[in-house]
């Protein structure tokens, strides 16, 4: 008969299955990185790894509130990524996911939740990504589309942004 409570240790186990993260260090304040993340200008500056560009971004930032993200591929296409904020602590957390594309409106097939964190650490940040995945599936296909070089090259690019930021 099955454990109707699983241990901590299945559940991080659980957890760690579905989820990709990305920690560093990054020589800004917090609230450099939130407006980074948060202000639709700024977003287009840094948030797609070349040879994709980000072409345009909107932001309804609040809890419930919806984001779209258009990035282009080499080729033109365009590529939109639709999503809803779930929590919103401002220069602290942004939780997003691409569950539903607007006002609880649900998306044909969710993907993800990020979650973002700017800790202040000695004079600057540390910013950590995680990224939890419905499935394993979706996690390892996350994986293989190059999460890691992706996502380490776009943050690159945001702690290069932040650094000019007045």
């Amino acid at each position: 008969m099955p454990k109707a409570n699983p241990s901590v240790a299945e559940k991080t186990e659980a957890s760690n299955n579905l989820e990709l993260t990305l920690t560093r260090i990054i020589d800004a304040p917090p609230e450099k990185l939130f407006r980074a993340w948060t202000e639709p200008d700024l977003i287009t500056q840094w948030f797609t790894p070349p040879p994709y560009l980000t072409v345009s971004a909107e932001v309804d930032l609040r809890a419930g509130g919806s984001s779209l993200v258009v990035m282009q591929a080499p080729d033109g296409t365009q590529i939109p990524n639709r999503g809803v904020y779930l929590e919103v602590v401002k220069n602290e957390r942004l939780v997003f996911t691409d569950a539903y594309t607007s006002a609880w409106v649900p998306s044909a097939k969710p993907f993800m939740t990020g979650i973002l964190t700017f800790e202040a650490h000695e004079g600057k940040t540390k910013y950590t990504a995680r990224v939890v995945h419905w499935t394993v599936e979706d996690r390892e296909a996350h994986e293989k589309m190059g999460f890691h070089q992706g996502w380490g090259i776009a943050t690159d690019q945001l702690e290069a942004l932040v650094a000019k930021l007045k």
